[in-house]
């Protein structure tokens, strides 16, 4: 089969950085799907892993990709609620080779039927993104719970790919004024976060505090009991912490040294912190692992339903690695809105 993957970590400028191979197709395990690949997404995961994770043994590729749409064409012994033929979505296992290949082995439990109403290519670009967000927003800050007042939710970063589907998972609760931050607020970054359901968009690369303060006291923003640090968390942790409202919410997802944040700065408001990771499920194989599919079955309904959209950005082109090399550059220029995308091969 057709394949994109590397042996050494090497900067993506460098011929050898992503290569176009021919791998044999996998076998799946007792718990897995076969999938024959159609599009896939790129995201901050593929190029960090690409840097830090080189060949075990110099012979055997890595191959990359945790977003995915494909057509189930085997399925194991194990295997329960799929049949040949399905089309499929998930976003993999950091842990298992990724889906820069035509055809990728993944457990059924974190896999789910794609939305009907979406191409291969808008389905591809949510589904890593569609659980980080679901699990941060759900799970970890649980702002479902109604509280006796409106409140507000701050999120970072939020025109990247997880920003993009946490705004409008976030829109849907109507206890909650949603701000978004950007580097151009006024510009295409704002409106793009407007046109998702911000109803604030204010700028990163200055103090955020003062500017919630602005709002609350210029526009009515509500308590800030939420917030989704998604980028450059270090930077931001001190803004955060005068922001937020005592007993508030501090929910982060970016990577960052032992020493870069002080978490004792939560303790005078008794604000709580919560990590989310979204392999966390399939890499330790918890009890609870097929949780991320069925979350995925509920965010393609919501999908068909009109509640959600695609947060595509581009279609790059096919997967090869010419076309890899083009969006790994591009996701490490970190100023990309919504997903890019590589279809067929």
């Amino acid at each position: 089969m057709k394949a994109v993957g590397y042996f050494k970590s090497l900067p993506i400028h460098d011929a050898e950085s992503l290569l176009d191979l021919e791998l044999p197709r996998p076998r799946p395990g007792a718990q897995d799907l076969l999938v024959e690949v159609r599009a896939i997404a790129l995201n901050p995961v593929d190029t960090k892993i690409r840097m830090r994770r080189a060949s075990a043994d110099g012979q055997t590729p890595v191959v990359l990709g945790w977003d995915a749409v494909g057509i189930v064409r085997e399925t194991s012994a194990e295997v329960r609620g799929f049949a040949i033929g399905d089309r499929v979505w998930y976003a993999g296992d950091i842990t298992r080779p990724g889906s820069n290949a035509q055809f990728q082995a993944v457990d059924h439990r974190i896999a789910a039927r794609a939305p009907a109403s979406l191409g291969d290519a808008e389905a591809a670009a949510l589904p890593l993104t569609a659980i980080t967000a679901w699990e941060l927003l759900f799970d970890r800050l649980q702002v479902q719970q109604q509280p006796e007042r409106p409140v507000a939710l701050l999120a970072t970063g939020a025109a990247g790919g997880v920003g993009s589907i946490l705004v409008q998972l976030a829109r849907a609760l109507p206890h909650l004024t949603i701000v978004g931050t950007s580097s151009e607020p006024d510009g295409p970054g704002g409106t793009w976060l407007r046109g998702l359901g911000a109803h604030h968009v204010i700028d990163h690369r200055r103090r955020l505090a003062p500017q919630i303060a602005a709002l609350q006291a210029g526009a009515g923003l509500p308590p800030l009991r939420y917030v989704a640090s998604l980028t450059h968390t270090p930077q931001h942790l001190a803004d955060l912490v005068a922001a937020l409202e005592p007993q508030g919410r501090l929910g982060l997802i970016d990577d960052f040294g032992a020493g870069d944040i002080d978490v004792t700065a939560l303790k005078g408001k008794s604000l709580s912190l919560h990590w989310e990771m979204m392999f966390t499920r399939s890499m330790l194989g918890t009890h609870d692992i097929a949780e991320q599919g069925r979350l995925l079955a509920e965010v393609a309904r919501r999908v068909d339903a009109g509640e959600l959209r695609s947060t595509l950005a581009e279609v790059l082109g096919p997967i090869d690695a010419a076309t890899l090399k083009r969006a790994h550059a591009l996701q490490e220029s970190q100023r990309q809105r919504g997903k890019l995308v590589l279809q067929g091969f």
